[in-house]
Order: structure tokens, then sequence, then C-alpha cells
């Protein structure tokens, strides 16, 4: 979700009259819209030459850069305390402090450097990250078109000052709060502010301002409202905060829409704290009722507290999202939200446009044939004077024509001189431009798509001679399309119109009486990579499903190509007749929509995430701003328009099916280390809530001293620090993986009472083997090796549904910080340390039975976990 999106759908909830404050909309933006526009240029001291460059840069450093207020980078000290105000992290400082008060100063020491490591080890790694991605974000650039001292060109938005000539055209953002001095078939859609998704038309006339809504104003347009057709001049009237959208901005900037990722972690630590606020007081009761010390029972159930603590989920998700975003930067990937990256994990369908995707997106000018087939030279001709004279946004069609014409072309080009122009849009589906020749004839040379541009003809010429358009005509151009598109050819039209030279201004009318010239018959080959990215795709459970404004010919052309199987095509038209619950159901047996306008793509998304699907859509034009909203992972590329980059998640600086293969194993990668730190958090806590009652209940000492407690806490969260370094099994890697709680819980049910069982086992050997009824030492140190072993080395076992060490090994980071704490762990007991932590040696027996027992701790846990994964198929 782009931050304008962000932004409106905070601004939509908070209000849906807000529109209507006056301090919301700078005066003299209202009152220059009562005032012809020579009066506006004057009173801002600029003229169509647009500004000079000494004078843009003296309004720059007087009304500040062209931004609103946005999520600013952090300092380094609001990144800190932003990491501290964590839950969990403020649970463990709360649990600190209290210790401090109530005089362990050694526990205050241990849980200062647990609540360190959890902290700067999340710091350091989000600093990196920010860094990568400010790196690249660096690399896409969102312009604007000014007039600059009676040249036009293209600066950073963040440049446009009051005063400057703007240029608009389909596919742009609106870059200030502006006054229309000249319009041509003007539509905005100003959804981004006013939630109405229907475009306006705007015009250049003064208007007398009566009341209602500025949006209403037809002469005015506003910051982060989009072009989706026709074009304009326009002089800025107020930048950055002093605009509409800037000025309501800074209410809610920072404010961000919660992930289901996000729910899902935030669910798991509540679940957390609410379990050790049960726990803590029960642990604290029994001791103090059975042992009589309220005191020791006190600093008990704190330290219980800290054990029960899954103080490094933060640090765990930070480190694992911000890696994530570090390695996909290294594929020049930009990643605008973090947490996309998982969405990417869970994506099960991807829906594209076939250009630039499948295709390799050159477009190449192969044939210009009349209706019966023949090449005729002026059609070439008068398409050139099309696209050469077009002002608006220009596709790969219009460079191919540009580039692939002959100079015969260019010549012609020099004899006519623009009139006026209609520009295109996605309802009409064509573009006229009118020129006139030194005789002063006009000539309107309409370009488009096949069906549109003969709907409006009469005339077709044909054999160099013009007919009247009959059913054989027709019959002839269907013959003609079918057998071009079937061989993947791309077509347009180009009909024309010889009028009087009565008028300068022509209306969208005048595309009448046409006389249909002949075919332009483009060829975008298929990418060879993109067959091989649709099969690795496929095999990590993602389904490509292609959706389209192209013809269903050309489609399947491309299709076959790459070998992408259609299990059936559906139509725009069709779509249209379908009820939600029709449309869901087809569009799920569907690889391709054919003939899509964009509110046909935005509801086709949302069809499939009704079925539960996690949608990505990746889209780079002006028809795609809408699905890309949408889409829970909104994709586009560094060359796309700037409402599709302002509307996606990820960027990608190359557009290749690929770099999203990678992005869906890196989001499941992502989502297992995090899900392995839940796992045995959740499953370790749960095993020693019956632990640590069932010790409390019928041992006349504590069954480890709290000091004890917050050690082997701090040692298990050192050797965990190291799980955003492990690989995932490539099993794991093949399914789209979402956050199911439940699923949580199950496994936390299952796994956390085997733990138990073997620390009640632990409980009696000391008591009965070594007699340590009389050595509350012994028992405690005997108890804080085992309890350490197995919640440090369990990860092995978690971490893959394999046989660990034999069919998945950990990543040595993690397999040396396991077995180093494990090393200090059993070293402690003989260190200097020892009795400050209330630690005596432990007999030689002990080690053997420990270690046998630990052999069946972990064989009994290697089978539950297999049978636990068969019988709920969490694979």
């Amino acid at each position: 979700m782009s931050f304008i999106d962000s932004f409106v759908s905070k601004f939509n909830k908070k209000s849906t009259t807000e529109h209507k404050i006056v301090h919301a909309v700078a005066r003299e933006v209202v009152n220059s819209a009562i005032i012809e526009a020579a009066a506006v240029l004057n009173s801002l001291h600029t003229s169509t030459n647009g500004l000079t460059a000494k004078e843009a840069h003296l309004r720059l450093a007087n009304y500040g850069p062209n931004e609103i207020a946005s999520e600013k980078r952090l300092s380094w000290l609001g990144r800190l305390f932003s990491n501290i105000k964590d839950p969990l992290s403020l649970l463990l400082l709360a649990l600190g402090v209290i210790s401090y008060f109530t005089g362990d100063i050694k526990a205050t020491v241990l849980i200062g450097f647990m609540l360190i490591l959890s902290v700067f080890l999340r710091f350091f790694q989000e600093v990196k990250a920010t860094a990568a991605a400010e790196k690249l974000k660096a690399m896409v650039h969102t312009t604007a078109c000014v007039v600059r001292e009676g040249v036009q060109k293209e600066i950073p938005l963040k440049l446009v000052v009051p005063g400057d000539i703007i240029h608009l055209s389909a596919g742009d953002i609106v870059p200030a709060d502006v006054r229309i001095i000249e319009s041509r078939d003007l539509f905005i859609n100003q959804s981004a502010l006013t939630g109405e998704s229907l475009p306006v038309e705007k015009h250049a006339s003064p208007v007398a301002v009566v009341g209602g809504s500025e949006f209403e104003i037809q002469n005015l347009c506003f910051m982060g409202t989009a072009v989706e057709s026709g074009t304009a001049v326009t002089v800025a009237i107020t930048t950055g905060t002093s605009t509409y959208f800037g000025s309501l901005a800074k209410s809610i900037v920072g404010e961000r829409e919660l992930t289901s990722f996000d729910k899902g972690v935030g669910r798991f630590t509540w679940l957390m704290i609410r379990f050790i606020g049960v726990m803590v007081p029960l642990v604290f009761l029994i001791n103090g009722f059975s042992k009589g010390n309220w005191l020791e029972a006190f600093l008990f159930a704190l330290a219980v507290a800290v054990g029960l603590t899954p103080e490094m989920l933060p640090m765990i998700v930070t480190v694992n999202l911000s890696k994530g975003a570090l390695d996909m930067s290294r594929k020049k990937v930009i990643v605008k939200r973090l947490n996309a990256i998982q969405n990417f994990g869970a994506m099960d369908v991807l829906c594209t446009d076939k250009t630039g995707t499948l295709t390799q997106g050159k477009v190449i000018l192969i044939k210009h044939v009349d209706i019966a087939g023949h090449e005729n030279e002026a059609i070439l001709n008068y398409a050139y004077l099309n696209s050469f004279y077009q002002t608006g946004f220009k596709n790969l069609m219009d460079t191919g024509v540009l580039k692939h014409a002959p100079d015969g072309a260019r010549d012609l080009a020099k004899e006519y001189a623009k009139v006026d122009e209609l520009p295109f849009d996605f309802v009409r589906r064509r573009m006229s431009v009118v020129v006139e020749d030194k005789s002063g004839k006009h000539l309107l040379i309409c370009k488009g798509a096949v069906e549109e541009v003969l709907s409006c003809s009469t005339h077709v010429v044909e054999g160099g001679k013009t007919h009247i358009l009959k059913k054989t005509h027709h019959k002839n151009k269907q013959d003609l399309i079918t057998q071009l598109s079937s061989e993947g050819f791309r077509l347009i039209a180009i009909a024309y119109r010889e009028l009087p030279p009565t008028k300068r201004v022509y209306k969208i009318a005048d595309e009448s009486n046409l006389t249909l010239l002949g075919f332009l018959a483009f060829l975008d080959p298929a990418k060879e990579s993109a067959g091989v990215a649709i099969k690795e795709l496929n095999r990590y459970g993602v389904q490509v499903k292609i959706l389209t404004g192209d013809n269903e010919l050309v489609t399947r052309k491309i299709c076959d190509d790459v070998g992408l199987k259609i299990n059936r095509i559906l139509l725009g038209s069709e779509t249209e007749k379908m009820t939600e619950a029709e449309l869901a159901e087809a569009v799920e047996q569907t690889t391709v929509l054919d003939k899509l306008e964009p509110a046909h793509k935005e509801r086709v998304i949302r069809a499939l995430q009704s079925r539960g699907h996690v949608v990505g859509f990746l889209g780079d034009g002006i028809n795609d701003a809408p699905a890309l909203k949408a889409a829970d992972v909104g994709i586009s590329v560094d060359t796309a328009t700037d409402i599709a980059k302002e509307s996606s998640d990820i960027i990608l600086l190359e557009k290749n099916l690929l770099v999203l293969k990678e992005g869906a194993r890196e989001g499941r990668k992502i989502f297992g280390n995090i899900e392995k730190y839940i796992k045995m958090a959740a499953s370790s806590n749960f095993g020693n809530m019956f632990s640590v009652v069932g010790g409390s209940i019928f041992l006349p000492f504590l069954p480890m001293l709290p000091i004890q407690i917050i050690a082997n806490n701090l040692l298990y969260d050192l050797s965990q620090a190291a799980i955003p370094t492990d690989s995932v099994d490539e099993e794991y890697l093949t399914k789209p993986r979402q956050w199911h709680i439940n699923q949580i819980k199950r496994y936390m049910l299952f796994i956390g009472p085997i733990s138990s069982i073997f620390d009640y086992l632990t409980f009696f050997m000391m008591l009965f083997v070594f007699n340590a009824w009389l050595n509350p030492a012994l028992f405690q140190t005997g108890w804080f090796f085992e309890s350490l072993f197995t919640q440090t080395m369990i990860v092995h076992i978690i971490r893959t549904n394999k046989i660990p060490f034999f069919q998945s090994r950990a990543s040595w980071p993690l397999t040396l910080s396991t077995i180093g704490v494990v090393g200090i762990g059993a070293w402690l007991p003989f260190s200097p340390l020892a009795s400050s932590l209330g630690f005596v040696p432990l007999p030689a027996f002990y080690w053997l039975l420990v270690g046998g027992m630990l052999v069946c701790y972990f064989a009994l846990t290697q089978i539950v976990k297999r049978w636990f994964t068969r019988h709920y198929n969490n694979d």
C-alpha cells in the first residue's frame, strides 16, 4: 500500500465530511478558480513559458520542497525507542525495574543484558535494511513535466514550486494543487481523496464558487489525484504541506494498516502475555503458601515471568524481514513495505498482464495491410502522423511506429501541422489527432482497438479505392484478424476523415463517418525465460493467471509459446453479467481473462480473494492501478506509470517472473524461520508451566533459583539469535504459507507436555538417584542443565519435518550457537561463576543418565512431530 493509499484509507474512515473543512484547501487555490487563467498567471508572477531557473530556485528556497508529511526516516534515537516500546520489551523492562527495587541486582543485570540483546540486534538489523532500501529507492524517480524558460522538461516531483507550468497527460499523478489553463478531454480520478471511483471531467473555464465540495470545482486539480485520460496545461498554486492533501496528511502520518501477518504475531504476543498473567500469580501463590517465604516466592514468580517471556520474538521477526529485504535488494527488487515480503510467501495466485512478463515488451511493427491483407504505404504514413503528433501517453506500439517508419513518413510529417487532439481513454479505446496540410485542409486520423475504430467507420479503403463498408468487408476483416492474431500479432486499426477547416477545436463526436484505411500488425515475441518462470511458480504452488485487454487469439498464441495451459478464457463482457459468487466460481477455473477494463481487473482480484486466495498482481499501466491497490501484494516496475508505482508494495527494477519466484521463496523462508521460534516459545512455555507448577507443589524448596531461571533464559536467547540465518527445507518452500494461530496452539498442546515428562524424570532422578532432597543446590543445578539442553537443542527437531542432522541440518551459525550455549551451560557448575549463580558440580553418573534421557526426549519429540505433521498436514 502506498503512503497516499494508507492516508486515504485512514482519512475516509475518520470522517466522511472532512473535505468540507475550509482550512484544508488554501484560499488562494479556491480564489484562482473564479478568475481567468491569465489573471492567475499574473498573480503568481509566471507565464506559459514557465519560470526561469533562478526564480524556480528562489521559490524552492522560499516554499520548501514539494513533499507532504510522511513517514520520515527515524533518527537512531527514535528507532531505538520504537524498538523498546514493543509490549514484550516493555514487559522485560518492567521486570528488570521490579528486580532492582526488590534488591535482586544479579537478576537486574541479567534481565538488562537480555533486553539489550533483543533490542540492539533488532535495531542494528533495521538500520542496515533501511540503508539498503533507501539506496535502491533512490533509483526510482517520480517526475513531473514542467515548462522552465520555455522548454518542457521532466523534474523530480519534490522540485515543483508554485507558479510552475505543469503538463499533465494520462497516467500522471497531479503533483500539486493546480489551476487548469488549457485542457483536452481531461478526466481526473479523485478516488485517492474522495473514494469515488468514477473519474470526473475537468476544464479550464473560470467558475463561480457557490459552495459544496472543493472537488466539484471543475478547473482545479488536487495533489494525489490521477489523470485517467486527456491532457492539460496547468499552473501550480500550492505545493507540499500547503496543498489540500498535505494539510490533512499531517494528522495521520505514520499510521499503517496491519497485515494478517502483523495481526497474527500480535495475537501470539498477547496470548503469551495472558499466559504469563495466569501462570505467574499461580506460581507466586503456590510457593508463598507452601514454603512460607513470600519474598522468595515473589522473586521466583518474577523470574518465571522472565523465563516465559518470548522477548526475542520482535528481534526474530524484524531481523528475518530485514534480512529478506536485503536479499531482495541484491536482486534489484525494492521493497516499499517490509511485510510485503511475507505476503509474497503466502501468495498462491499471481495475476499479470502478458506484455513484458510473458513477452519481451519490445513491440516490432511487422505489417501494415488493408482489409484484404495487401500492403499499403498510406497506412504507415497516417499511423506515423498520429503517433508523431500525439502528446498523451505513448505506449509500446506508438514507439514501434515511430521507430520503424520509413523516411517517407518522416518527411510527410513536415507537410502537416497539428490542429487538435482527442486523447486516448479506456472507454473509447482509441485516440485521434487532427492535422492541417499546407492547403488548409484538415485531416482527422484515428488509431485504436479494431472493434472501436470499426464502429466509427462507414467506408473502407481496398485496393487503393474507397468503398462503402459492407457485410462482406466485415467478413474479410474478421478472417484477416483471425489469421494474424493466431500468428501472435497484435493489431490496431487506422482510419481517417477529411474535414473542412471550419474549426480549431474538435470533439469525440467528430470521430464518426471514418474511412477504415487498414491495420498495423505488431509482434511482441515471447520471453525465453517466461516458460521456465511459469513452471517454477507452479512448482512453488503459485497459479499464474493472465489478465489482459488484448484479444483471445493473440493471448492463446503467447500462452502456447510459453507453455501456459489454458483451462478457460473469460471475457470482460462476460464478467459484467455475473454475480460476485458466479464470478468467484468462474475465475477459480479460468487461466486467461481477456478484453478486461480496469474495473474488471479489480473485481477479478477481489473475487479470487473471496475464495481464500492471497493474490499478487503485477502491473505497470494506468489501467492497473485499481488492481494493484486491491491485491495482497501489488508489484510494479521502475518503468511503470507514476500511479502504478504509487499503488504498489514492491517495485522491480527488472520485469522478470523469475524474480517473483525468488520473492515467494524468500517470503516462505522468512515465515518458516519466524514460525520456528514461535513454535519453540509456545511449546516450551506450555511445558514449563506443568514443570514449574508441579515442582512448586511437591518440593520443599524452589525448583530453580530466580537467578538460575534468568540465566537459563539468557543463554537460550543467545542460542536462538541465529535463527534468521537458518536454512529452510526445500519441501517447506514449495507451498504458500499463511498464518494459522490455531495450528500454533495445537502444536503447543502436543509438543509442549513432552518436555514436562522429561523434566519430571529429571526431578525424580535428582531426588531418588542422587538424594537431592537434602541438597537443593544439586537439584537446581541438575534441572538447570537438563532444561537448558532440551530447550536449546530442540530447535534442531522443530526446525524441520525431516530427521534432524541426517536429512536436514541447521545453518552453521545456528548449529554453533546451540552447541556453544550447551557447552557454556555444562561449564557453569565448574566455573568461577558457580557460587554466585548457586551451582554445584554434578556427579559423572548424572551426565550419563541425562545424556540417555535426552536421546529418548529427542526421539519421542521426533515421533510425535511426525505424527502431528501427517495428521494435520503441517508440511
